[in-house]
């Protein structure tokens, strides 16, 4: 078993791994900006050593920064946790360099899937359904133009190193096709140095269902049933659930053999998702795969009885997985709490934390990493809480939901708790029946 991790990482990931790694007997070590010198990972941590200022590219990115603050205190495993380094594959091929364990995908793994043109040739091999569209990058915009008269309107352009929206438009005829191209290669050369842009029909109506999957070093992989995704403004979560109200038994069993046979196809190793559209008509299609431990990876431990990060830390020191399927024993949801104000567009409210109260009782887990008296650094990522909530069944949890976000105290700056209660009165997401479209159509106007 591994004896030292560093967590190159901040928040509430970084908080969350230390807690199974405590549990685990594993000595940790936390990484921070200036600007998180008094974040709570810090604290405890068995270890902390200061890698850079405010700015990311000078500490969070910072592989030589990192590299070193390992070495120095002899840590012989890296976990990521999720964004930042957590799915770059020099930092995956560094790591190997320097005989510290990666605890994630090998630098091959991160990318072939990393490159979503790759990818979706990948998966189509697999015999995972995909999305109609070009077999790789688009050369012009008249191959594209082409490509989609032969396919049909709607399209979506969109960057093969992309994520988040960026680089991504959606087309629905000829005229508007040079314009979106233009706009997405633009947007993602900005974004990601990479302006490769690929092209796919646009599935309507469609659902966001990811397929939580682990595999080990000997080449089994198994799933932990799906997410429901589909709640989210402009590609970003805001909230997700499992099971989805969509799914039946024989929908996840198929798609969880798909998302088998695509980890399997690459030798996956480590937790990652496999993510689908859904259409109105149950086909799922392969939209991409994240090699890493998710943000929502919590409503998946409530459900399964399972914990993803010791799993993680497991396979990396070269221990079996199981090799079995689960299935959800229970529903749970997780609201992301964003120092964010839904009523003015989601405008980031960063700021101190004057006065905080966490909601509990029965089926309520809390994952943050902030206190009275915090002060939300203006230079990351706007998450400060995550909630989620368990219960027997879909309507118990809505109930409990709202409950808890009623008990939730944090004042000071504003947050999207507002946004959530308004969230568990509507009918629409109330039935069940809404898609990745549904906050298009919501009224922010009274929050």
């Amino acid at each position: 078993m591994l004896k030292k991790i560093l967590i190159a990482n901040r928040g509430e990931i970084a908080l969350r791994i230390i807690r199974t790694c405590r549990e685990m007997g594993i000595r940790t070590v936390a990484v921070y900006s200036t600007a998180d010198r008094d974040s709570l990972h810090v604290r405890f941590a068995d270890e902390a050593v200061c890698i850079g200022p405010p700015a990311s590219r000078l500490s969070y990115l910072s592989i030589q920064n990192i590299i070193s603050a390992a070495e120095v205190t002899g840590a012989d495993a890296i976990h990521p946790g999720y964004g930042f380094l957590s799915e770059n594959a020099e930092f995956s091929q560094i790591c190997t360099d320097y005989g510290i364990k990666f605890i994630g995908a090998t630098a091959e793994q991160i990318n072939g899937m990393g490159d979503k043109a790759t990818a979706k040739a990948t998966m189509r091999s697999a015999g995972v359904p995909v999305i109609p569209g070009s077999e790789g990058l688009l050369e012009s915009v008249e191959q594209g133009k082409q490509l989609a008269k032969e396919m049909g309107y709607p399209v979506i352009v969109k960057a093969t190193a992309g994520g988040g929206g960026r680089g991504m438009r959606v087309i629905n005829k000829e005229s508007e096709f040079e314009k979106a191209w233009n706009d997405a290669r633009q947007e993602s050369g900005a974004a990601f140095g990479n302006d490769g842009l690929y092209l796919e029909k646009f599935v309507e109506e469609p659902r966001h269902i990811e397929i939580q999957i682990i595999g080990d070093q000997y080449g089994k992989v198994c799933h932990l049933s799906e997410r429901d995704c589909s709640i989210q403004r402009r590609h970003q979560k805001l909230l997700e659930e499992t099971p989805s109200p969509a799914m039946t038994p024989e929908l996840r069993e198929k798609m969880g053999e798909a998302a088998i046979k695509g980890a399997q196809a690459i030798g996956y190793e480590g937790a990652g998702t496999v993510e689908f559209l859904v259409d109105k008509h149950g086909d799922f299609f392969f939209m991409e795969m994240n090699t890493r431990i998710q943000v929502e990876h919590p409503i998946t431990e409530e459900v399964t009885d399972f914990d993803l990060i010791k799993e993680q830390i497991k396979v990396a020191a070269g221990e079996p997985i199981s090799g079995r399927n689960y299935t959800p024993k229970l529903f749970a949801m997780e609201c992301r709490i964003n120092a964010e104000d839904p009523a003015n567009g989601f405008r980031p409210s960063p700021g101190k934390i004057t006065n905080l109260h966490f909601p509990g009782g029965h089926g309520v887990r809390i994952d943050s990493h902030v206190y009275s008296g915090y002060t939300i650094p203006p230079n990351y990522d706007s998450m400060i809480a995550k909630l989620i909530v368990s219960g027997q069944s879909r309507a118990e949890v809505i109930t409990r939901m709202k409950r808890a976000l009623q008990e939730f105290v944090i004042e000071g700056v504003k947050t999207t708790i507002p946004f959530h209660i308004k969230l568990m009165d509507d009918e629409g997401f109330r039935s069940g029946n809404f898609t990745t479209k549904f906050l298009e159509s919501f009224d922010f106007s009274d929050l």
